[in-house]
C-alpha cells in the first residue's frame, strides 16, 4: 500500500469512527474538548505509522486503543487523581479509570449516547449545539459545517470552542440523564437532529434548495439514536419522519436544481427502502410531535399518486399536532391540508386568520400559501402580489426564482 492510499484510509476510518473514539475517551477524561484532542492525537499517530507498517486488521479498534491509552497516560501524569477530577468538574468519589478498560469494547454505545446528550446540552445555544453535534458526532470539519450553514468559518470555529469551554465551565457531567432531566435533555437532542435535517431538506439561504449531506448526517444520527434508545417512542418518531422526508429528496429538484412541488414530483424516484424503514420506525413510535409528523409524512409516502392523497386524515393529524404543540406554522400546514380536503376557500379562511401572527410576519411560506389559494380561487392579481411578497422574504435563491416565476404566470 502506498503512503497516499494509507493516508486516505486513515482519514476515511477516522471519519467513520471519530464519534465513537471521542465518546470512549470522554468516559475517561470527562471532557469532550480534551477527548477530541486525544482522538486527533491518535489520528496523527496513524498518519505517521500506517504508511510504514500498513493498515491494521481492525483500524477502528487501533485508533480507539491508541486514544484511550493516551487518555489514561494523561490522567496518570497529573499530580493526583483528585486534581484531574477537579479540572474536569467531577466528584472525587468516582474511582479512577481501570487501565484494562483500554481494550474493552463494552459500553461504547453507552459512551456514544453520553456524547449525544453532552453535545446537545441545553446550557449551550441552539447554534452551538448544532455546530458541536456536527463536529463530534457527524465528523464534519469546521470548514464543512461553515459551508453547510453558509456561515464564516471563524464564526463556526468560535462556536465550537466556546461550546466546549461552556460545557467544561458548567461542569456538565458526561452521562445519560434520567427521569425528568432526561426527558428535558432528550427534547434538546431530538431538536438538534431535526434542525440539522431541516436545513438540509430546505436550505434557508444560498443557491441550493437542498443540501443532501446535512440530511444524510441527521438521518444517520437519528438511526444511531434509535438503536441506542430503543424504548423511547419519540426517538422512533423522529427516525420515521426523517426516513420519509429523506425518501423524497431526489425528486424535490429538477435538472437545474429548481424546486419541484409535491404535486409534480415523480414518485418513482422516491426511495422505497427509506419508506420501508420509515414505516417500521413508525410502528414503534408514539403520539408525540415527531411521531404525529411522521404519520403525516406516511400518508404521502404510502400513496403513489398525488390525487389519491388522504388529505382529510392529514388535516386531522395536524389538528392533533397543533393541540399537542401550538404553533402558527403548524396551523398554516393544517390550512393547506384543509384546502386540499375541503376546498381553497376553507383553507383561505384559516390562512387569513394567521396574517397578523407576529411569528409569521417574515415567514415567506404564509404569502406563498395564500398566493396558491388565491390562484385556485381565480384571483390572479392578488395571487401575484402574494407570490412577489413571498419572493421578497426568502433568502434562498432557488425558492425566490420559483416564486417570481409563479408571480409572472399569475399575472399573465
Amino acid at each position: 500500500m502506498t503512503a497516499a492510499s494509507a493516508t486516505e484510509t486513515v482519514e476515511a476510518v477516522f471519519r467513520i469512527e471519530s464519534a465513537r473514539i471521542i465518546a470512549g475517551v470522554a468516559r475517561i477524561v470527562r471532557d469532550v474538548g480534551i477527548a477530541e484532542e486525544l482522538a486527533q492525537d491518535a489520528l496523527v499517530a496513524a498518519l505517521e505509522q500506517w504508511p510504514r507498517t500498513g493498515v491494521p486488521d481492525k483500524p477502528g479498534a487501533w485508533l480507539m486503543t491508541t486514544a484511550k491509552r493516551r487518555a489514561i497516560d494523561l490522567v496518570r501524569r497529573r499530580e493526583t487523581y483528585a486534581r484531574k477530577l477537579a479540572e474536569v468538574g467531577r466528584s472525587e468519589e468516582v474511582p479512577p479509570p481501570d487501565p484494562s478498560d483500554v481494550d474493552d469494547p463494552d459500553g461504547i454505545d453507552d459512551d456514544l449516547l453520553r456524547l449525544v446528550f453532552t453535545a446537545c446540552h441545553p446550557v449551550l445555544s441552539t447554534q452551538a449545539r448544532i455546530a458541536l453535534t456536527l463536529r463530534l458526532l457527524g465528523g464534519l470539519t469546521t470548514q464543512e459545517i461553515a459551508r453547510a450553514f453558509l456561515a464564516p468559518e471563524p464564526t463556526v470555529a468560535q462556536r465550537v470552542v466556546r461550546a466546549k469551554r461552556t460545557l467544561a465551565k458548567a461542569g456538565v457531567p458526561f452521562e445519560v440523564p434520567y427521569g425528568a432531566d432526561r426527558d428535558a435533555r432528550l427534547g434538546s437532542v431530538l431538536e438538534v437532529i431535526y434542525l440539522i435535517f431541516n436545513e438540509g431538506y430546505s436550505a434557508t439561504a444560498g443557491d441550493a434548495l437542498v443540501r443532501p449531506g446535512l440530511c444524510e448526517d441527521a438521518l444517520r444520527l437519528a438511526r444511531v439514536l434509535a438503536v441506542l434508545m430503543p424504548k423511547e417512542p419519540e426517538v422512533h418518531g423522529l427516525a420515521a419522519l426523517l426516513e420519509f422526508q429523506a425518501s423524497r429528496i431526489a425528486a424535490r429538484t429538477g435538472p437545474d436544481g429548481e424546486p419541484v412541488l409535491l404535486a409534480d414530483q415523480n414518485r418513482a424516484r422516491w426511495n422505497r427502502l427509506f419508506i420501508r424503514r420509515g414505516i417500521e420506525a413508525l410502528q414503534r413510535a408514539g403520539d408525540g410531535p415527531y411521531s404525529l409528523q411522521a404519520a403525516i409524512a406516511a400518508c404521502h409516502a404510502r400513496t403513489m399518486r398525488y390525487e389519491e392523497t388522504d388529505w382529510a386524515s392529514i388535516a386531522a393529524l395536524y389538528g392533533r399536532l397543533v393541540t399537542l404543540m401550538p404553533s402558527p406554522v403548524i396551523e398554516l400546514n393544517r390550512a393547506v391540508a384543509v384546502a386540499m380536503s375541503e376546498g381553497p376557500a376553507a383553507g383561505l379562511l384559516l390562512v387569513d386568520a394567521l396574517r397578523d401572527e407576529p411569528a409569521l410576519r417574515g415567514y415567506h411560506l404564509l404569502p406563498s400559501v395564500r398566493g396558491d389559494l388565491l390562484e385556485r380561487l381565480g384571483r390572479p392579481a392578488e395571487a401575484r402580489a402574494e407570490f412577489e411578497r413571498a419572493a421578497s422574504l426568502t433568502h434562498n435563491v432557488r425558492e425566490r426564482d420559483h416564486l417570481l416565476t409563479r408571480a409572472a404566470r399569475s399575472g399573465a
